[in-house]
């Protein structure tokens, strides 16, 4: 039992260099799909990254079944991870490469269609995004961005955040006279001081 738990049919480095090369194949893969893939996520494309995940499990553990191999495995993945995170950090052109740059979808309230069909967006997903960030529509949106990690970083226009601060300013005076003349008025009240 002890020995099919932690003998390795296979070399070891066998077994740390199969998830190297599955985690090279997928962060390129990811790389070309595109950053919809990153945050945008469909069901279509989540059942895609399920049926990913299972396609290289065995490709990562191959024949081997042992808490080794297991082990093994992941000590080369979280160990390639950090190191590429550190070289990326220090590195912006690399980080460029490999992350990719942001990309203008929306710039003064207009829509850059083109932009959203490299990203394979559509208008309603980008509606859906810019709404969960305040927006009313389009011509309440300086900038929307579509950021290297798959998320929309939208900017409403000033002009706008000002009339909604004082919108809702008036709205808070408006409430608030209100419960002072129902204070007022009810017996046993505040006396109006002269």
């Amino acid at each position: 039992m002890w020995h099919d738990m932690f003998h390795l049919d296979v070399s070891v480095l066998e077994k740390l260099l199969r998830p190297v090369l599955i985690y090279a194949f997928l962060a390129v893969a990811l790389r070309l799909a595109g950053k919809r893939e990153l945050a945008q996520l469909n069901s279509l494309d989540f059942v895609v990254l399920l049926a990913v995940a299972n396609a290289v499990q065995n490709g990562i553990i191959g024949a081997d079944n042992t808490v080794t191999g297991g082990v093994l495995g992941a000590t080369a993945l979280f160990v390639l991870n950090g190191t590429l995170a550190v070289i990326l950090f220090r590195s912006p052109r690399l980080r460029r490469l490999t992350e990719g740059t942001p990309r203008v979808l929306i710039s003064m309230g207009q829509v850059d269609h083109d932009a959203l069909r490299k990203e394979r967006l559509t208008i309603d997903q980008l509606m859906a995004a810019i709404a969960t960030q305040g927006a009313g529509g389009l011509d309440d949106v300086e900038e929307a961005v579509l950021e290297p990690n798959g998320t929309i970083i939208t900017r409403l226009k000033e002009m706008d955040r000002d009339a909604m601060r004082f919108m809702d300013l008036s709205r808070q005076l408006t409430e608030l006279t209100a419960m002072v003349a129902r204070l007022a008025a009810a017996p046993g009240g505040p006396v109006p001081s002269s």
